[in-house]
């Protein structure tokens, strides 16, 4: 194993790891991180046909909030602050000069909607996604109304969870009345779905707050000439020298900039005349990708795959994972009166649920040591787990063999290394066989 890269080593990885992905445009969805807005990964048309005689008996799935609003005014405040100062000294540059009132507008618009609430594309998202999931599985939701069987709707208890689930279910019911009757009424378990919060994350929280080993590889990433640099040159975009020069913390100023920056793509209905908030005027493509890479470290070690050694990161989504391989096993057991178990969630469920499943971008951890970057890794805030995103299992049946058919972002995804299809390329498993790969015995 190789010590921890030095300052100025690591400051060069970094920098041969973002231009090929800087250079893909200001809105290219890295930059955004974990607010990257939702989008279907596969095309409707595109996905497999069961095996002859298997068809969907049940459908289980797990969501990530749809696009929100900041979750507080902080980042706004903050620049806001400075603009006015700016302002009032003349030390505005012409691109400055915009910002300002870009920002007021942005800031009013999330205050209006409510900070951590559901925006305009984020409720569409769920409504799109719901409507896609009924397209994908008509004859199932026929089942489930001519059985009357129940669809189960489960969150967090968060509002934007909450409000999701009720966007989600809406659609469903707009789709087909008939399912409307039969759609529960949403219901609260925090212990599944704010599990990072809950008894379970106990561990979990006592790393995030007291290790050291985090503390220092996050400082050493972040704590990078390139930072500080990257900082001063959004700053200069917005203000003259003389007044960067007043900001004691130029890169919590800068990421301010970024935030906002990163959080307008989920407020693009609010938007004037719909249009977009034009924040990609205000940092470049380099400045951004670096604000988002920083923003990935962060999560990667806080929420995701981690350090090789430990799975205090993850370990706990267990809770998660074996709800959804005990209602699959009760719909085989013939115990269950549910035709879909619905459940809506957050990032802090989603991406340790990707890192225990080894779903795709989230298989390999950093040794300790060897940090993350872009050049090594492949995991990406804005595919592992976008606003939005989603894991659904379809259950299919034929004379008591059941199989089960995962989506990722509605992308069909094999199970992990290890979990053998019912035929090589097949996106089919043998429930069976996930419960013996898995380790379900």
């Amino acid at each position: 194993m190789r010590p921890l890269t030095p300052v100025l080593a690591l400051g060069a990885l970094l920098l041969t790891a973002l231009p090929a992905h800087a250079a893909e445009g200001p809105a290219h969805r890295e930059s955004y991180g974990t607010k990257a807005p939702y989008r279907p990964e596969q095309s409707e048309r595109t996905y497999q046909r069961p095996p002859a005689g298997f068809e969907p008996v049940f459908t289980e799935n797990v969501s990530r909030h749809g696009s929100r609003t900041a979750t507080d005014s902080e980042d706004g405040d903050l620049v806001l602050a400075l603009w006015d100062k700016a302002e009032g000294q003349g030390r505005l540059t012409p691109t400055g000069e915009q910002f300002g009132p870009t920002v007021r507008a942005l800031v009013a618009a999330m205050d209006k909607v409510g900070y951590g609430d559901l925006s305009g594309r984020g409720r569409q998202e769920m409504r799109d996604t719901a409507t896609r999931m009924e397209r994908r599985l008509p004859t199932l939701f026929a089942k489930i109304a001519d059985r009357g069987e129940k669809i189960d709707v489960v969150s967090s208890g968060q509002g934007r969870a909450v409000d999701s689930a009720g966007e989600f279910t809406g659609a469903l019911a707009a789709a087909d009345p008939a399912l409307k009757p039969l759609i529960g009424a949403v219901r609260t378990d925090k212990d599944l779905l704010y599990f990072h919060k809950a008894a379970g994350g106990a561990a979990y929280r006592d790393y995030l707050a007291n290790d050291q080993r985090l503390k220092d590889t996050l400082a050493s990433i972040e704590n990078q000439p390139r930072t500080r640099q990257a900082a001063q040159r959004v700053l200069r975009r917005l203000f003259e020298e003389p007044f960067v020069e007043q900001i004691t913390d130029q890169v919590g100023a800068a990421r301010a900039v970024y935030n906002l920056y990163a959080i307008a793509p989920a407020m693009s209905e609010e938007s004037p005349a719909g249009e977009g908030w034009g924040m990609d005027r205000y940092i470049s493509r380099a400045d951004a990708a670096w604000f988002g890479y920083l923003g990935d470290v962060e999560d990667f070690y806080e929420k995701g795959p981690g350090f090789s050694d430990s799975d205090i990161t993850y370990k706990m989504a267990d809770v998660l994972l074996d709800d959804f391989f005990r209602q699959a096993e009760a719909e085989r057991a013939g115990i269950s009166d549910l035709g879909a178990e619905l459940r809506f969630t957050h990032a802090e469920e989603i991406i340790p649920l990707a890192a225990l499943m080894g779903l795709p971008g989230s298989t390999e951890p950093a040794a300790p040591g060897q940090p993350y970057t872009y050049g090594d890794n492949p995991w990406r805030g804005a595919s592992v787990a976008p606003l939005g995103a989603d894991i659904q299992w379809d259950v299919y049946e034929k004379d008591g063999r059941y199989l089960v058919r995962m989506l990722y972002n509605e992308k069909e995804t094999a199970f992990k290394a290890g979990c053998r299809p019912i035929e090589r390329g097949s996106a089919f498993y043998d429930l069976n066989e996930l419960e013996r790969c898995f380790g379900r015995g």
